[in-house]
């Protein structure tokens, strides 16, 4: 067998051999249950979104989501993990929540896998605890909190109480308000991550009369706040202010006129007047019939970093180097705009105020004020010592 027949063979073999490997395999472990299922919806809905206008491919290669519901259990996303680890997966996103997320990242950049998360941006991975396989295309959790302080600054609250659930994120949420807020803390009440009546928290509210509230609570503990808070009749004296994942498009429908005048932080409104955030929103309203959330948005943009990351490996996660840097030095359009990556491989962004009003057809939404913040990085970049 001459050398041009060898040659032959040896492309066959690894054309074959790349055939039988099939697409890629990213572990997709979102909460798909519980009152807070809508966000894992949503966010599945936008990253197949991102997968069916390409084709089914991103940046150019194969792949396939491989779908598991944690049920906001740490434990379950954890058992997810290990079992698709077990079975070769070796790229991971979705997680919803920051209990779940500190439950299902370590082991996972520990096999060498990477995880690339579309929400949570906990403190603890953000600093010393910071590994080259794991990149947030999100924001880090103080991102918005810390916006929420500038916030009310600006619009002249001298006195605020703040409410979030007491886990991880609930906590940065706090401390990140606190550190931009100059006014007076009136107090720090923190709920229960799953907790339904606010009554005693409500009552207290009433009592301590602040000029505004700065609150946190996602999914489905946000909507029973906000409706308790209208109720009680709070939101005609006392003003609140929140992250935008507190009352998004879907909370706002379920909530109805209760969100009406509220303020919200964030890095994206639906109102962006950028071309790929309008296509988007229309495509994903044309796709599933209702209006997408900011969890939509930022899984949408994860999935196009993630393309990114595959396009310059040819979908080969064994080259992990050329992977990490086509996703620290991303190239895509952002439905966000401005997007890049700090040194923690968590964004450096804008970020912005919106209300809650009213359009010409009757309908509710956050709308764009004003930005708040350029350029934002996150105070514990200066902690993380990447290596290579």
């Amino acid at each position: 067998m001459n050398c041009k027949m060898i040659l032959g063979c040896l492309a066959l073999a690894a054309g074959a051999s790349a055939q039988a490997a099939g697409p890629v395999k990213i572990g997709f472990i979102a909460t798909l249950s519980t009152p807070a299922g809508y966000i894992g919806e949503d966010e599945r809905d936008a990253f197949n979104l991102a997968i069916q206008q390409g084709g089914g491919k991103l940046g150019g290669v194969p792949v396939e989501l491989v779908i598991e519901d944690d049920g906001l259990k740490p434990a379950n996303a954890k058992q997810a993990a290990d079992r698709l680890l077990q079975s070769g997966v070796k790229l991971y996103t979705g997680v919803n929540f920051s209990n779940v997320l500190a439950a299902v990242v370590p082991g996972v950049v520990k096999s060498g896998a990477f995880y690339v998360s579309l929400n949570p941006g906990p403190s603890n991975f953000a600093g010393e605890k910071c590994d080259p396989n794991y990149f947030v295309a999100s924001y880090q959790n103080d991102a918005f909190h810390t916006a929420g302080g500038v916030a009310a600054n600006e619009l002249g609250y001298k006195r605020v109480v703040l409410l979030a659930p007491n886990y991880q994120a609930g906590r940065d949420a706090i401390e990140g308000f606190k550190r931009t807020y100059k006014g007076e803390v009136a107090a720090e009440i923190y709920t229960k991550l799953d907790q339904s009546d606010f009554s005693v928290e409500l009552a207290r509210l009433r009592s301590l009369a602040p000029d505004a509230i700065y609150q946190f609570h996602p999914g489905g503990t946000g909507i029973n706040f906000v409706k308790q808070y209208a109720a009680a009749g709070l939101n005609k004296t006392i003003p609140m202010l929140m992250p935008s994942f507190s009352m998004d498009a879907r909370m706002i429908q379920a909530t109805g006129d209760a969100s009406l005048g509220a303020y919200t932080t964030g890095i994206w409104s639906m109102d962006f007047d950028n071309p790929q955030s309008k296509a988007f929103v229309e495509a994903f309203k044309k796709a599933y019939g209702r209006a997408p959330t900011d969890y939509a948005m930022q899984a949408y943009d994860t999935a196009q970093l993630i393309g990114a990351g595959l396009k310059a490996t040819g979908g080969d996660l064994s080259k992990a180097a050329e992977f990490r840097a086509a996703l620290r030095k991303p190239e895509f359009a952002s439905l966000r705009g401005k997007f890049s990556m700090n040194v923690n491989q968590h964004p450096i962004q804008d970020l912005y105020l919106m209300r809650v009003e009213k359009g010409a057809d009757g309908s509710l939404s956050p709308r764009l004020v004003r930005k708040l913040v350029s350029d934002d990085k996150d105070a514990y970049a200066q902690f993380c010592k990447m290596p290579s």
